[in-house]
């Protein structure tokens, strides 16, 4: 057996807000989405319209986003867990100097653009919802 993909998850309180988010901010594309109390994915959305679920994509890097409700539903999360995560998600990117100048201004910089001792050039943003996203680029 071998993985093929890895995609996270990510409970939010709102989803509209947290797409719009991604998209404004940090570039992403909505890929696909199911609006409130249906089961009916789709894969247009106006922005009025409320969703349980989303999964937006940049590039290669997927992220679903999912409300608590829905979550709890689906048999997960259903005991008032917190949002927000103990992990950050990574992205790595071909041109992470010119996304840093690009949101900047437009997210919450968390840690500051550098170049680690691994050899990557990066900085981190927390989204509206709390979680650390780091982009990268190899130096």
């Amino acid at each position: 057996m071998s993985a093929k993909k890895l995609t996270i998850d990510l409970m939010v309180e709102d989803v509209n807000a947290t797409v719009k988010f991604y998209q404004e901010n940090l570039g992403f594309d909505f890929q696909l989405g199911v609006p409130t109390h249906t089961k009916e994915s789709v894969t247009t959305w106006a922005a009025d319209e409320p969703l349980d679920f989303a999964i937006v994509k940049m590039g290669e890097a997927e992220v679903m986003l999912q409300s608590r409700e829905s979550l709890a539903q689906d048999g997960f999360f259903g005991d008032g867990r917190a949002i927000g995560a103990s992990a950050v998600l990574y992205i790595e990117t071909d041109d992470v100097k010119s996304l840093y100048d690009r949101l900047k201004d437009k997210a919450t910089i968390v840690k500051d653009i550098r170049t680690a001792h691994y050899g990557m050039e990066e900085f981190y943003v927390s989204d509206n919802n709390g979680y650390i996203i780091g982009f990268a680029q190899p130096v």
